[in-house]
């Protein structure tokens, strides 16, 4: 059947709506990226908007070692290199689980996960402040990793179970066929088939353990420890705030989140839509 394609005018209003929409979104990281070259006299002397009189590339550098920003990134990287795979797993068994095993109240089971994503997190503060104490995980990685994972999986179990349901029941009769247990159909078969999906929640995932600062703020009480959005703090003075660095450091830890987004990006938006290639 052949596609018929939008008229011109139709797209010349798609892509005007799209290229407003990206100045939109560029026109804040162009400001950090100009107040981030200028010197702190230059800052307090020039609009937000105008072009450094000189570029200090040298701020990143300064950045870089005075802010320690080189352990806060290398912090951050191991919370989230150990959270981000692990959190999936857990929602891909739960979602395999309530797509693939057939058992009473699965839809039942599915609501009570979709709760999670309606309790604030602020409300949780103390509950797991005493959790946290009294098994002694308060400042340790295990700590923050075991609740990045628990507040992770009630959207990734959304994510996953509804990928999971497009993937049709056949396949999973001749897996059965071919000898594949539950275990066997699931790391066989089924994630195999869902790396869209996963490549969603991998990009989605990173993002938000990278840039994740109330619960770090919180429950990482060691400066050695901590991530790259609290150390930024560091920037903050008494009694002034080095604007220059901070925006530097700022810029500096976007740059694992778009390497990642671009090594994932093209399974982005299959992944969201939730199809699978017959």
């Amino acid at each position: 059947m052949e596609i018929r394609q939008p008229s011109w005018p139709v797209q010349a209003i798609r892509y005007g709506v799209l290229i407003v929409l990206a100045v939109i979104f560029l026109v804040p990281i162009v400001f950090i990226a100009f107040t981030a070259l200028k010197s702190r006299s230059d800052l307090l002397t020039s609009p937000f908007y105008a072009l450094p009189e000189k570029f200090q590339w040298g701020n990143f550098a300064k950045a870089w070692n005075q802010g320690k920003m080189g352990m806060y990134m290398k912090n951050t990287a191991l919370i989230s290199v150990i959270k981000v795979p692990l959190g999936i797993l857990v929602e891909a068994l739960a979602a395999f689980a309530l797509t693939r095993l057939n058992f009473k109240w699965s839809n039942a089971m599915f609501a009570f996960f979709l709760i999670g994503m309606m309790i604030p997190m602020q409300a949780t503060l103390v509950p797991l402040n005493i959790f946290l104490n009294k098994t002694h995980l308060v400042s340790t990685y295990p700590g923050i990793i075991l609740i990045y994972i628990g507040f992770g999986i009630p959207f990734g179990i959304l994510i996953l179970r509804g990928f999971f349901r497009t993937i049709p029941k056949e396949i999973d009769e001749a897996a059965l066929i071919d000898g594949c247990g539950d275990i066997g159909k699931f790391f066989r078969v089924i994630l195999p088939l869902s790396m869209p999906a996963i490549a969603t929640l991998v990009i989605l995932d990173f993002m938000a353990t990278w840039n994740e600062f109330l619960l770090a703020q919180i429950f990482i009480t060691k400066d050695s420890m901590r991530t790259i959005t609290t150390g930024l703090l560091s920037f903050r003075g008494e009694h002034s705030t080095d604007y220059t660095l901070m925006n530097a450091g700022v810029l500096l830890s976007i740059i694992p989140i778009l390497v990642v987004y671009l090594l994932f990006q093209k399974y982005f938006v299959s992944g969201l839509t939730g199809s699978v290639k017959g």
